[in-house]
């Protein structure tokens, strides 16, 4: 099947496959699995025009929901996060899209970009997996009746998100027996950088921001996950708007995206979200953590060799 738009040459379950096995994987941390479609779309399929980053945010815009839906099914959605996550990384996300057109459209300058910031990820996940810091005693204060801790990765009694209680500085809640809390404008803020990286990436900042709220705010990965999605889903529907308005405005060339090959993909995430964010609950947080910075790494590594040849 030929894609004109992307200009290239794939078979239709290829697509679909790919993302499926992605998502499945990706959507346990809250990451679209956006990141990793993006290497594979480039290096594999050899789709390197600009447009490629507005591809990938269809993918996220028709795959996300099903991910979503399972979180909220679960009351796992923390919607003061979700909220501060998309306000924040919205105008950031349209800012990256710029730069991504204006100054990065060579595909070579391109993956030394996507190198770094894969590198970055990765080496943030190794160190949260197998070197975590001491968590202060105020972020988590165990409540009267605790329950098995999602540390572990064993279904609990209850995984619901309950007792939410939010201002213009800070958001609290409980969640298996204890009590978490972050800052509210210290999400706004971090949700601004991170999605200017994600716009220029393609991928609406998810992938960034879900270690960060784990690392920095010391959320539980369970509770972080739908929120990321969730954010990721609004800046994506923005980002492609964006995409397309500067190519019909003639701002830019190549901008808009291949929406055949996007939905293609999208089909395939779509299915593997939803039993991604079904299955979450069953598995460790390390072992997500640690397949996910394996692959980013190796991406990384390549990127980098494919660099400097």
């Amino acid at each position: 099947m030929y894609f004109p738009v992307a200009g290239i040459e794939v078979s239709p379950w290829v697509p679909p496959v790919v993302a499926f096995c992605v998502s499945l994987c990706t959507s346990m941390g809250g990451v679209s699995g956006a990141f990793l479609l993006l290497p594979f779309q480039m290096s594999v399929l050899g789709y390197v025009s600009p447009s490629v980053s507005a591809t990938n945010q269809v993918f996220n815009i028709v795959a996300i929901p099903s991910g979503v839906y399972r979180y909220l099914k679960e009351r796992r959605m923390v919607w003061p996060l979700t909220y501060a996550t998309a306000v924040g990384t919205l105008p950031g996300v349209l800012i990256g899209a710029v730069i991504r057109v204006k100054w990065l459209p060579d595909p070579r300058n391109f993956k030394m970009f996507v190198a770094l910031v894969l590198a970055y990820i990765g080496l943030r996940l190794i160190r949260d997996t197998f070197f975590p810091k001491a968590r202060p005693a105020a972020a988590a204060q165990p409540t009267s009746s605790p329950q098995p801790s999602a540390s572990s990765g064993c279904l609990a009694a209850d995984m619901a998100v309950t007792d939410t209680c939010y201002s213009m500085r800070r958001v609290e809640f409980t969640f298996q027996g204890q009590r978490h809390g972050f800052s509210t404008g210290g999400v706004l803020f971090m949700s601004f950088v991170v999605g200017i990286i994600g716009g220029v990436y393609g991928i609406g900042g998810g992938s960034f921001i879900a270690p960060f709220f784990v690392a920095f705010f010391h959320l539980p990965v369970y509770t972080v996950a739908g929120a990321a999605l969730m954010g990721t889903f609004l800046t994506s529907v923005c980002g492609v708007l964006f995409y397309q308005a500067m190519q019909a405005v003639g701002f830019a060339q190549s901008a808009a995206p291949d929406w055949s090959l996007g939905v293609l993909f999208g089909m395939g995430g779509f299915a593997g979200m939803y039993v991604g964010a079904r299955c979450q609950k069953y598995v460790p947080a390390k072992y997500i953590k640690g397949l996910l910075s394996g692959c980013i790494l190796f991406l990384a590594v390549r990127y980098v060799a494919e660099f400097f040849r």
